[in-house]
């Protein structure tokens, strides 16, 4: 069990314990391991370039006794995603397939909590200034959207917790277990941490959209959730949008519009990534041929399919059935 703060185990090499280059070929991949008396574990760190890290944390956790963390001014935006493992924090309760996102300015004094057990975190720390490059407008400032993440020293840092979807879920499996050295690793994790980041982007504008959207009225919103079921129940066998509007008992126009006010894509778009996801699945647990997988999605043309995998996935779904397969073997 991990008896020190986190504040302690960044600050404080001898928490830490020993100390070793991960890659061989990289002196900016290091790992921290734990003594034997906290608990075997490490914290790998790849700084990808000046004022964009990555840190791989895996270790077991326990803060039974909640130690207490003074006042601290937050000069970063990080982004902190947990795989597995619970802790509470001055501002924010992560668990299980949750992430944080912490903004710049000053975290008040509080008390961490873990329960025991292992945690598999995966933290994209970001400098201001780096964060600016990657995102800015024409204005050279940060978009509308984002632009709270960073506050001044004398204001309360911006901090929020959101769910880990499928599609972040497979970017921070993709980084844990990296399988490759020196500049091929780099390039790889720094595409995954910038997906990252566009995913934590995009997260903001949903909620934002949320806001400023009025809700359905609650007849409607049944309906369309109604719609929903009726087409994942019709994978082999798709209805028409006249068949989906007929059954939920809508206009065609009203469950189009509802569809995506309630889902954010239209019904058939809706469908593909529903399929995609089911087939991502099945190509991960390595038990059928792509045809198979293909076939049990509901799909009938290889080369549609294998486009529309390449374009959600960034590989065609051959390449991404052994690519995971080398990284689980690995």
């Amino acid at each position: 069990m991990v008896s020190v703060s986190q504040q302690a185990w960044q600050d404080s090499p001898e928490e830490r314990g020993e100390f070793v280059q991960t890659d061989p070929f990289d002196p900016l991949d290091v790992s921290w391991l734990h003594p034997s008396a906290i608990g075997q574990g490490t914290m790998r760190s790849i700084q990808l370039r000046e004022g964009l890290e990555l840190e791989i944390l895996d270790v077991p956790l326990g803060y039974e006794n909640s130690s207490v963390e003074s006042e601290i001014v937050c000069n970063d935006v990080d982004f902190h995603f947990h795989i597995q493992g619970y802790h509470e924090g001055g501002l924010t309760q992560v668990g299980d397939r949750e992430f944080c996102i912490r903004g710049t300015g000053v975290e008040p004094k509080h008390c961490l909590y873990a329960p025991e057990g292992r945690s598999l975190e995966v933290w994209l720390w970001v400098k201001v200034e780096v964060l600016r490059s990657i995102l800015m407008d024409g204005s050279g400032e940060l978009p509308r959207e984002v632009a709270h993440w960073v506050r001044s020293e004398d204001e309360l840092c911006y901090a929020r917790v959101g769910k880990v979807t499928p599609p972040m879920e497979r970017v921070l499996w993709e980084i844990v277990r990296c399988p490759w050295q020196g500049m091929p690793k780099r390039l790889f994790l720094e595409s995954r941490a910038l997906e990252l980041l566009s995913f934590m982007v995009g997260w903001e504008q949903s909620l934002q959209g949320q806001r400023a959207v009025q809700k359905l009225p609650v007849g409607t919103r049944e309906r369309v959730h109604y719609a929903r079921e009726l087409l994942l129940q019709n994978l082999h066998e798709p209805l028409t949008l006249e068949q989906l509007a007929q059954r939920s008992q809508l206009s065609e126009s009203a469950l189009k519009r509802g569809f995506k006010q309630e889902f954010g894509r239209t019904v058939f778009d809706y469908l593909l990534d529903y399929r995609l996801e089911q087939a991502r699945e099945l190509l991960e647990r390595g038990t059928m041929q792509v045809a198979e997988v293909m076939t049990a999605v509901g799909l009938k043309n290889r080369s549609y399919f294998a486009a529309a995998f390449r374009q959600k996935f960034g590989q065609n779904p051959k390449q991404y059935q052994q690519f995971w397969h080398f990284q689980t073997k690995g």
